[in-house]
């Protein structure tokens, strides 16, 4: 089963979008890009689902992952 997902796109006519993984249609638009990068951020951890940011280009900026990871970064402070 593939992980759920949520991503802050660009909209084509202007603004920055937040969608689930898949979905042609936004859940929300936003007039800038902080704003859709918080309220995406809320949605995906009360969703446990991956959150994607795009860059205005569409190329992906950063992932966070709000799920069960199942391969978790490490820490690297517990190597001392």
């Amino acid at each position: 089963m593939a992980k759920k997902s949520h991503h802050v796109v660009p909209d084509p006519k202007g603004g920055w979008n937040v969608k689930k993984g898949g979905s042609k249609k936004a859940s929300k638009h936003f007039d800038n890009k902080k704003d859709a990068v918080s309220w995406g951020r809320e949605v995906s951890k009360n969703q446990d689902s991956e959150f994607v940011i795009h860059k205005k280009d569409g190329t992906i900026q950063q992932k966070d992952s709000h799920g069960n990871d199942p391969i978790p970064p490490r820490d690297k402070d517990t190597h001392k």
